[in-house]
């Protein structure tokens, strides 16, 4: 079975003292989970110290964007080597954030993805569709887009280093969530594609996290679908109560379940 995945974003939010205190806090609320892979990604800035605190933890440090290139005149970017070199386990690329306000593409999500693996990170990769695209019947087209081109030229050892996770654009922070079976059906795609592109034993084993307006209410029924694999939660992860709610319902939920 693959392990559960619960990553939490927290955008840009939290001063220093802010971000050392939910640590701790979740140290404290988590220590037992051994079943479901934890990560959080602050901001840049809080990095260092949130992973002083994190030493020796149950939960990883990732990290929210990272450049293609490891060194030069690339002024305000962040290095994988940065992250790395932080302790970072993980990073996110590709958010539909970055792709909306940043112009990212398809080409940058593919070198930065390449970058995160040859640095020996695990890269979280984003994928997902606007609210007219889904409304056009365009979903999937979007999808494979991104998924094709986003992981162009990535070997198959590689690609069980990635996460995939499935963002509805239109579902991120407007309280508005796809329901578990239309998250689910395009978590099934996506595993499709990777069989596509890869093998069965290959795509079976790769984690696919959904991430849209996560909350503790919704993660349990999200969970019980067999493709999704884990969770990318936004707001919820601001709170040491929420994130810690979601993280152990999580671990419930796939102890109950028998498929892989």
């Amino acid at each position: 079975m693959r392990k559960p995945i619960i990553a939490g974003n927290w955008k840009m939010n939290k001063t220093i003292s802010d971000a050392i205190e939910l640590v701790n806090g979740l140290k404290r609320n988590l220590y037992k989970i051994e079943d479901v892979d934890i990560v959080v990604c602050p901001p840049s800035t809080v990095l260092s110290d949130t992973a002083e605190v994190l030493m020796d933890s149950n939960i990883h440090l990732g990290g929210q964007n990272i450049f293609w290139e490891e060194k030069g005149a690339f002024t305000g970017e962040v290095s994988a080597v940065f992250l790395k070199d932080l302790g970072c386990r993980y990073v996110i690329v590709g958010h539909s954030e970055r792709r909306q306000y940043f112009g990212e593409t398809n080409e940058g999500v593919n070198k930065k993805t390449k970058t995160a693996l040859r640095t020996g990170l695990f890269p979280i990769v984003c994928v997902g569709e606007k609210l007219n695209e889904r409304e056009s019947g365009k979903t999937f087209d979007v999808i494979k887009d991104h998924v094709t081109n986003g992981l162009k030229d990535i070997n198959g050892k590689e690609i069980l280093n990635c996460v995939v996770a499935y963002e509805p654009v239109w579902a991120i922070g407007t309280g508005k969530t796809a329901t578990p079976q239309q998250a689910e059906e395009v978590h099934k795609f996506i595993r499709g594609l990777l069989l596509e592109m890869y093998s069965k034993e290959i795509s079976s084993s790769i984690r696919l996290q959904y991430g849209g307006s996560v909350t503790p209410e919704n993660i349990s029924s999200l969970m019980e679908m067999p493709d999704i694999d884990g969770a990318l939660v936004g707001g919820a992860s601001l709170k040491v109560d929420s994130f810690s709610e979601i993280v152990r319902k999580s671990s419930e939920v796939k102890k109950r379940c028998t498929y892989s």
